[in-house]
Formats: structure tokens, C-alpha cells, sequence
């Protein structure tokens, strides 16, 4: 009788771990298992260092202006993160407003799908995706229209996770992905048919040096969107509450400072851009893209749960858990910037590269 307990009990747990990790979780549906979290290309002995070098950035924030220092910034952080990202999001890291009868991943996908629409692009044409990530948006804007499209990301764990995904989705041959720096991209003037960055430019310490490059390799005549991070009308530098909001997006997002949404347009004129459509994505009628983030905090306690087991059996790594509580933290930030409206993740600019030099600002 005892055996049977003892057998029964073991079934249970061994069952109830399995409906707990497999079931409840992601990562079966995204391509990320929670035994498979890691550091990036960080050695897993060195993951927790890491993590606090990633804060120091904070106690020097000067530092994070410089121009040379932000593809370290930035890859340290997109080390620690792109795997729990993966494993709890998806492979499209960024936002979306929410919508009716649509599952989230849907609704994703039509806002990446909205981008290239915008574009304007012929299929075949070759387009740039400045800042990709794993390559979500870059295989749903590819299957959609029929473009070949580049996507550079500073990060290389990054890169061999896109590729992989690629191929799986049987887009190797038609998304191309490259390891660079979107300040100093390794790509021809001129080159490609259209230009798109998803949440992406923000983490440039100057926009004018992004958008300055983007502007190089777009062909005349071409297009060029992105969805940008930015305060809205609604901030106030005045309000404690408001500066401690955006300051907690910053510190959990490797942002150098979030930009006001005025300084969007004017620095695409003033690197020669034609500004032609600008627009809060966010704003009514659209329902609010934070309702997926208030959603998760019972996944959230469930993951924490699960990481730091991982780490306490040397499955994952230490660092982990610290890296899983900054992003929770985050996303009360973020949530609590959309609810106010301060903060926008998907202020929309479209601009076009004059057909000659003429609309180059001579300031």
C-alpha cells in the first residue's frame, strides 16, 4: 500500500511538472523550451557578471550616450534577454494593439504585415530590416509580400537563432540576416527598395545617426517606416511619477533616453527625408497594446517559479532569475505608461528619400 502511494504520489508530481512547464507554457509554442534558457552568447558561468555590468551602464548613464559604448550596452543586454523573450513572448519582439477576435500572435502579425503595406514594395524587391532581432517580423513581412529581406541585428546569438527560424519556416533563401551595426551598416548607398524598424531605433544613443544610415542605403524615391518608442504629449519631465515611469522603461529596455514624440519628424527632415505620414498607432480607436502584458502576471509568477528551479538544479543559469525579475519589473513600467498615455511604443513615421539630393537639409 505504501509502494502505491509512493508510486501514485511520483506519477502526480512528474505529471503536474509536465502540465506546468509543456502545457501552461510557451515554450512549446514558441520555439523556446525553459531548460533551453541561456545567457546568449554569454558563457553560463559568466550570465550573473554579465547582469550586473548590464546595470552598471546605469550608475555611469554618460556613458550610455556615447556612440562607441551602445553596441556593447546593447548586446549585453539583447544576451541576457533574447531567450526569455523567445520562451515567454515570441519571436516578434515588440508590441501590437490588441484586437477583437484576434489571438495575439494575429494581431502581430498584422501590425508587422501593416509596415510593408506601407512600404509599398513589389515582390522581390530587397528590403532592410534595421534592428531584427530572431527575425519574427522579417518572415511574416516576407511570406506577405513577397520581398527578400535583410535584417541586421548587433547581436549574434540573435543571428544564428533568425537563421534558424528561417530555415525551419522555409524563408532561408528569401530572409537574409546579417550581424552589424545599424549606426555603421556594412551595406552599399543606394541599395535597397525599402527601409522598415520595428521598436528598433530606440536604442540608438542619437537618432539622426540612425536614420542618417538608413537614409544612405535607401534608394531615391524609396520608402521608409518605423514604429518608434517615444513619450507622448501626455509626459511631463515636472511629474515624479511620469520621470520614474519612463526612467524604469529605460533602465529595463538597454535605452540610452526615450525620445519625445516632436523629435521624430524633425530629425527625419533633417536628414533629408520627406516626411509623409506621422501617427500615434496606440491612440483610439486602437485598443491598447499593454492589455497582453497585464494579462501575463499569472504567467509571469508561474515562469519565476519554474526559472528559479532551473537555476537552483544548474539547468539554467544563476543570472536567469535576475534577468526574469528585471523584465517583470519592466512591464509594470510599461504598462503603467500605457494606461497613462505618456508612452507610446508605435509612433508611426513614414518618409520618403527624395528622388535627388534637394531635400537634404543644408543646416
Amino acid at each position: 500500500m505504501e509502494f502505491f502511494t509512493i508510486f501514485c504520489t511520483a506519477a502526480l508530481l512528474a505529471g503536474g511538472l509536465y502540465w506546468f512547464v509543456c502545457v501552461l507554457g510557451s515554450a512549446e509554442r514558441k520555439g523556446k523550451y525553459a531548460v533551453q534558457l541561456s545567457g546568449g552568447s554569454i558563457a553560463k558561468e559568466n550570465v550573473q557578471d554579465n547582469y550586473k555590468q548590464y546595470w552598471s551602464f546605469f550608475r555611469r548613464p554618460k556613458e550610455i550616450e556615447k556612440v562607441e559604448n551602445v553596441p556593447a550596452f546593447v548586446d549585453t543586454f539583447y544576451n541576457l534577454v533574447t531567450d526569455i523573450y523567445e520562451w515567454g513572448w515570441g519571436q516578434s519582439f515588440h508590441f501590437s494593439p490588441s484586437i477583437p477576435g484576434k489571438s495575439h500572435r494575429e494581431a502581430t502579425r498584422m501590425h508587422e504585415e501593416m509596415a510593408v503595406d506601407l512600404l509599398n514594395v513589389k515582390p522581390g524587391a530587397r528590403i532592410l530590416d534595421a534592428g531584427c532581432g530572431v527575425g519574427g517580423p522579417m518572415r511574416a513581412i516576407a511570406a506577405h509580400s513577397g520581398a527578400n529581406v535583410v535584417g541586421i541585428t548587433i547581436n549574434e546569438y540573435q543571428v544564428n537563432r533568425a537563421r534558424t527560424h528561417n530555415k525551419k519556416a522555409g524563408l532561408d533563401k528569401q530572409c537574409e540576416v546579417v550581424c552589424g551595426n545599424f549606426l555603421q551598416m556594412p551595406f552599399t548607398d543606394n541599395s535597397f527598395d525599402g527601409v522598415y524598424s520595428i521598436e528598433a531605433t530606440c536604442h540608438a544613443p542619437k537618432l539622426e545617426e540612425v536614420y542618417s544610415e538608413i537614409y544612405r542605403v535607401l534608394k531615391p524615391g524609396s520608402l521608409y517606416v518605423s514604429y518608434e518608442w517615444v513619450t507622448t504629449e501626455l509626459y511631463s519631465g515636472e511629474d515624479a511619477e511620469h520621470v520614474e515611469v519612463i526612467q524604469g522603461i529605460e533602465r529595463g529596455d538597454a535605452l540610452p533616453g526615450l525620445r519625445s514624440y516632436k523629435d521624430i519628424a524633425e530629425v527625419a527632415k533633417k536628414v533629408g527625408f520627406e516626411v509623409i505620414k506621422e501617427k500615434d498607432l496606440a491612440k483610439p480607436p486602437s485598443n491598447p497594446w499593454w492589455t497582453r502584458l497585464k494579462m501575463g502576471r499569472i504567467a509571469y509568477w508561474r515562469n519565476h517559479i519554474l526559472v528559479t528551479v532551473l537555476a537552483w538544479l544548474g539547468i539554467a543559469p544563476k543570472g536567469v532569475v535576475d534577468v526574469h525579475e528585471m523584465l517583470f519589473v519592466t512591464a509594470d513600467y510599461l504598462t503603467r505608461g500605457g494606461e497613462s498615455g505618456i508612452f507610446t511604443p508605435m509612433h508611426m513615421i513614414l518618409c520618403r528619400k527624395p528622388e535627388s539630393k534637394s531635400g537634404l537639409n543644408s543646416d
